[in-house]
């Protein structure tokens, strides 16, 4: 366990809740750049297996996925530093945000928040799922079932459920 690291992984954590504009998936791949290139503190193996041990959990499952990267890094401390880490600061934000914007919804910052916020989430999802197909992605066959999702889920209105279906019957079937 790496102690040394935890003011480190502490604080990046904040500065992702701060950040976490539309969901904290968002920040996969800085999370990944921070933990697995610069600091060396997890493999890119137990980032990937963390996520999916988040993303299969029901509730919030960001929190659980930052409680174990955190794991990896220093235990029960860490687990603890990286979940109250990604919750704190965007929480109090959140809280205060919301009572002034209730109070006050015809300030015109208000207005442009809410608008501005939209193609920044959309970024950041887009920035997230580049970073996953690009770690799963081993072959053109998958790169062009990759499009053919990602061309259904923004240009048709397809329920996600049955493209999360395809994909795992494919799956199932050593199709992909």
């Amino acid at each position: 366990m790496n102690f040394d690291a935890l003011p480190g992984l502490f604080g990046h954590f904040m500065l992702w809740s701060l950040l976490s504009i539309g969901g904290a998936i968002g920040l996969l791949p800085d999370m990944h750049r921070y933990l697995v290139e610069v600091q060396h503190s997890i493999t890119d193996a137990q980032f990937n297996a963390a996520l999916a041990l988040g993303q299969a959990s029901p509730g919030p499952n960001m929190i659980l996925f930052a409680a174990l990267l955190g794991w990896h890094v220093a235990g029960v401390v860490g687990a603890l530093a990286g979940a109250v880490g990604l919750i704190l600061p965007s929480t109090l934000i959140t809280l205060g945000y919301f009572r002034y914007s209730s109070d006050n919804p015809e300030h015109r910052w208000i207005r442009a928040i809410h608008n501005g916020l939209a193609p920044i989430t959309v970024g950041l999802l887009l920035s997230s799922g580049w970073l996953l197909a690009a770690q799963n992605v081993h072959d053109l066959w998958q790169g062009f079932w990759v499009g053919v999702v990602v061309v259904l889920s923004l240009w048709t209105r397809v329920n996600p459920l049955w493209l999360l279906l395809a994909g795992a019957a494919a799956g199932a079937l050593g199709w992909l």
